[in-house]
């Protein structure tokens, strides 16, 4: 696992060895595995262009004395000082010594020609947008030809919570230093990062503030059959979704379900004949939950409606000493009674996006870790808080940040999938919060593979499911995000 950690984390962690080694050694070990990246995405250095857009205090320190070593190396470099009188001083003679040339923010910034853009405005200490002159060329920056390449955190981003409340830095790569802040993989924040790029710097770093699954995380806990299994050892998920007159939801998180690989998914419900007519191998009833036989997992609420008759289905799920996923309709009702969920003893995991988020009482915000942790304490339930980069927060404060996913999964009918795939899941017997982090891996994932072929719909993740499943067991150890799509 990926550990991420906020921006005072960090700091702490440098403290001690700022103290211990000579004044620059670290800026200086910063500074090289920032040049050494891009030196790799340039390819060369020789006759290269770089722009260093360049800021007061360390930041603008290490995108100094990395145009230095480029400078060195060949390449045209051109430090534009936002503030001059306040610009990193060693840093600043280190790249006249290698020949880089220096300006303000109104003279010949070469913007517009460069091959490479660093961002060394602001570090992770940042608040608020920018402002001008930095957001004026930061525009600039951003319509020419260059490689846009931030400096520990992109400028304008919240290193903690990924909040970008006006102009930031709109990176392609992020080069960051001795551990991955939480404000790089989350929130508007992760769209402003591109490909994060960790340089080890030496830092002794405490427990995480959160964590991030790769494949091979996932394919451990994938448990696949063995050879005394039958399909009631593997897991049994009952699932409560859709209507006789809509039953699309159901099809879809029955589906999903099934191709997960549970030993048995048992649906009850009033869109029993087009459960029936999709996928044979369930086991349906057209009654109540308690009437579709023994299940080790519940997923209650898509497209299963908000009317008295649901509202019944869901506190007899609810008052069982099994898992259960809340979705769609059943968190509508779920808000409206949150004294249901409190208090349960056995696992609940809710999976709003932001709008049934809000009907907790609350809105999201920019902090998008902050808001699934305060509605996971408050319900005593695991959040699993969709968006591009889905969080997963128990009660306890365990956070996991989904790491894959494709903005193609923005259709009807993907939320359907997710429950399913995580009904599955917590059907196994996974602690309720890996199940959920897990789904939403392997949910990205399956957006991923399907938008392969082309924009996809929600079946099409279904059909989707067990390639994804085979290529997150085959993938390379400490894969992420870069699948594509």
């Amino acid at each position: 696992m990926r550990g991420l950690y906020t921006a005072g984390q960090v700091r702490a962690a440098e403290e001690p060895l700022l103290a211990a080694t000579p004044e620059g050694t670290l800026m200086l070990r910063a500074a090289t595995g920032l040049a050494t990246v891009c030196l790799r995405l340039l390819g060369r250095a020789h006759g290269t262009r770089v722009t260093a857009l360049v800021g007061a205090g360390n930041n603008g320190g290490d995108a100094l004395f990395a145009g230095a070593h480029l400078a060195r190396r060949g390449a045209r470099v051109t430090a534009v000082l936002l503030d001059p009188e306040r610009a990193h001083p060693a840093g600043l003679a280190a790249l006249r010594a290698a020949g880089g040339r220096v300006t303000g923010p109104d003279g010949p910034t070469g913007l517009e020609r460069a091959d490479l853009v660093l961002d060394g405005i602001v570090g992770t200490g940042g608040r608020g947008g920018l402002r001008a002159p930095a957001a004026g060329l930061v525009e600039r920056a951003a319509t020419g030809p260059g490689l846009m390449v931030a400096v520990d955190v992109p400028s304008g981003v919240d290193a903690t919570t990924g909040a970008a409340p006006g102009t930031a830095f709109p990176a392609q790569h992020t080069v960051t230093f001795g551990a991955v802040t939480t404000g790089l993989v989350v929130g508007a924040g992760r769209g402003h990062a591109g490909e994060v790029h960790l340089v080890d710097i030496g830092l002794d770093l405490p427990a995480p503030d959160a964590w991030q699954l790769t494949d091979a995380d996932v394919a451990a806990r994938l448990r696949p059959p063995h050879a005394g299994d039958d399909k009631y050892t593997q897991g049994v998920v009952g699932v409560v979704a859709g209507s006789a007159t809509y039953p699309g939801a159901a099809v879809l998180c029955v589906g999903a379900a099934l191709r997960t690989r549970p030993g048995l998914v048992r649906y009850a419900g009033t869109a029993a004949a087009g459960v029936r007519a999709a996928w044979p191998e369930v086991i349906v009833t057209e009654g109540r939950p308690a009437d579709a036989g023994r299940v080790q997992a519940w997923v209650v609420g898509p497209g299963a409606g908000t009317d008295d008759a649901a509202r019944a289905v869901l506190a007899e799920v609810l008052a069982t000493d099994l898992p259960v996923l809340l979705d769609a309709d059943a968190l509508t009702l779920a808000a409206r009674e949150p004294d249901l969920l409190r208090g349960r003893a056995a696992p609940t995991v809710l999976t709003p996006h932001d709008r049934e988020y809000a009907r907790f009482g609350r809105e999201v915000g920019e902090d998008r870790v902050g808001a699934a942790r305060r509605l996971a304490a408050d319900l005593g339930a695991v959040v699993l808080l969709k968006g591009d980069a889905t969080v997963v927060a128990a009660p306890d404060g365990t956070t996991y940040v989904n790491g894959t996913g494709t903005p193609w999964l923005a259709t009807a009918g993907t939320g359907d999938v997710l429950s399913g795939v995580l009904g599955a899941l917590l059907a196994t017997g996974l602690p309720a919060e890996e199940a959920a982090a897990v789904a939403a891996h392997v949910h990205g994932r399956a957006g991923q593979v399907a938008a392969e072929a082309g924009p996809p719909v929600a079946s099409d993740l279904v059909r989707c499911l067990p390639a994804t499943l085979r290529r997150v067991r085959q993938a390379p150890a400490g894969r992420l995000g870069d699948w594509g799509a």
